[in-house]
C-alpha cells in the first residue's frame, strides 16, 4: 500500500472522541526524568504497592501447577468465586446477593464500566457523569457514542450531587445512565445512607440506571457501605467492586458487578463477546482473598493511616488546604490562591522538587484548583518527598 492510500485511512469516530489517558502520557515523562537521573518520587497513581496475603499467593502458585487449570473458563466465573463474593457482601455490607445470577466477576472493574456502557447506551443517549470524577466514565461514554451530561460536585455542597441540578438535567435530557462513586475519587468524600437513598429515588422516578463504582470502601473506612443496601436499589442500581485496593491485587484484575438478574444477564451478553473468561488459579486465589479476616483490613488501614499522616504534612508544606474526613487511597487538597493552575502547580513540584503529584483538572473542570496525593508509597518515600518539598519551598 502506498503512502497516499495509507493517508486515506481514518480510525472510527469513537477513537477521535477520546484522548490518551493522562497517566499514560505523564508516566512516560516521569520515566524519562528518571532515566536522566532525576530520581522522581511518584505520589501520582493509585496503584497499591503492598503484597496480597501470603495464602492468596500460595493458592495461586499451587493451582497454577495443576494440569487441568489452564483451559478456558466460564464467562460467569467459577461458582465458588461468585459464592464468596456473595458472602463478602453479606458479611461486610449487609447485602444479600444470589451468586447464581446477581453477581458477575470481571477482569477488573474498569472493564465493567465499558461493559455497562455498551449494554445500556445507544448512540446519542445521555449519561450523567460527575465533575470531578474518574475519567474512564467519560471515556466509556464516548466509546459508546453517547452524550456526556456533567453534573457538579462542589466543595460548598460537600462534594455531593446537587439534586436540584439533577432534576433539571433529567427534565431537559432523556438520561439513561448515571455514574456515581463514593467514597469518591478524587475528593475522598465518604458515602452516606441518605445520599444513596436520594440517588435510588432519583433513578427510580426517572428510569435512570444508577451505576455505583465502589473500590475504595475498605480504605481508611471503618464502615464499608454499598448502595445495594438501600431499599429498592437492586431494581435500578448496579454496583462495581474490586480486589485491587482492598486486597492489594491491582495487577491481578479481579473485579465484579452486582445487580438484579436481568441487568446482569444483559451485561453478560456483552462481556461474553469481549473475553474468554479469567485464569482459574487467579479466581481460586481471589476466592481465598475474599475470606480474609477482619485483621487483614485493620492491618492494611494501620499502614495507610501512617502514610496519610505524612501526606497531610506534605499538603501543609505545599500550602494546600484539605478536609480531614476524606476516605480512600488519596488526599485531595486545594492549591494556593497564587498558583496559576493545578497543572502548573504540579509541574513546578515535579521539575523542581522531583515529586510527582496529580493535578485535579484531569478529573474535570471542578478539580482545576486542586491537587491529589496518592498513599501508594512507603512512609519512607513520603518522608523523602516531604523533605524535598520543604527544601524547595525554603529556597524559593
Amino acid at each position: 500500500m502506498d503512502n497516499e492510500n495509507i493517508n486515506q485511512i481514518k480510525p472510527a469516530s469513537r477513537v477521535t472522541e477520546i484522548q490518551e489517558y493522562y497517566f499514560s502520557k505523564k508516566l512516560r515523562e516521569v520515566a524519562a526524568l528518571n532515566a536522566a537521573g532525576k530520581d522522581i518520587i511518584s505520589l501520582g497513581i493509585g496503584g497499591p504497592d503492598r503484597m496480597p496475603a501470603e495464602d492468596v499467593i500460595a493458592t495461586l502458585c499451587k493451582e497454577a501447577q495443576q494440569p487441568g487449570n489452564h483451559s478456558y473458563q466460564p464467562y460467569i466465573g467459577l461458582p465458588q468465586l461468585r459464592g464468596q463474593f456473595a458472602q463478602w457482601y453479606a458479611d461486610n455490607y449487609g447485602v444479600t446477593l444470589n451468586p447464581d445470577n446477581e453477581i458477575l466477576p470481571l477482569i477488573g472493574s474498569k472493564e465493567g464500566i465499558v461493559h455497562i456502557s455498551f449494554t445500556f447506551l445507544n448512540p446519542g443517549d445521555a449519561v450523567l457523569v460527575p465533575n470531578p470524577g474518574y475519567p474512564t466514565y467519560s471515556s466509556a461514554t464516548r466509546l459508546a457514542l453517547a452524550r456526556i451530561i456533567p453534573y457538579d460536585l462542589k466543595p460548598e455542597n460537600g462534594w455531593y450531587p446537587d439534586f436540584e441540578q439533577l432534576e433539571r438535567l433529567a427534565t431537559e435530557n432523556e438520561i439513561k445512565l448515571m455514574w456515581v462513586n463514593y467514597p469518591h475519587m478524587p475528593t475522598g468524600t465518604p458515602a452516606t445512607a441518605e445520599l444513596f437513598s436520594k440517588l435510588i429515588d432519583f433513578g427510580r422516578r426517572h428510569g435512570i440506571v444508577i451505576a455505583h463504582d465502589n473500590p475504595y470502601s475498605f480504605i481508611l473506612n471503618d464502615k464499608p457501605m454499598s448502595i445495594l443496601a438501600t431499599e429498592g436499589a437492586k431494581d435500578i442500581a448496579i454496583e462495581l467492586n474490586s480486589l485491587s485496593k482492598s486486597h492489594n491485587m491491582a495487577g491481578w484484575r479481579i473485579g465484579m458487578l452486582a445487580s438484579n438478574a436481568t441487568f446482569v444477564g444483559w451485561i453478560l451478553k456483552v462481556k461474553s463477546n469481549m473475553d474468554s473468561g479469567q485464569f482459574k488459579p487467579m479466581m481460586l486465589a481471589a476466592t481465598k482473598a475474599l475470606q480474609a479476616p477482619k485483621e487483614w483490613y485493620s492491618t492494611l488501614n494501620a499502614e495507610y493511616s501512617r502514610r496519610r499522616e505524612v501526606a497531610e504534612r506534605i499538603m501543609d508544606a505545599l500550602g494546600c488546604g484539605f478536609d480531614q474526613s476524606q476516605r480512600g487511597l488519596f488526599l485531595w487538597g486545594r492549591i494556593p490562591e497564587g498558583a496559576s493552575s493545578a497543572e502548573a502547580f504540579c509541574d513546578d513540584i515535579l521539575y523542581n522538587a522531583r515529586v510527582f503529584i496529580t493535578p485535579g483538572f484531569i478529573f474535570g473542570s471542578n478539580g482545576e484548583r486542586y491537587a491529589r496525593i496518592s498513599l501508594c508509597a512507603t512512609v519512607e518515600n513520603l518522608e523523602r518527598a516531604l523533605k524535598r518539598i520543604e527544601e524547595y519551598k525554603r529556597n524559593n
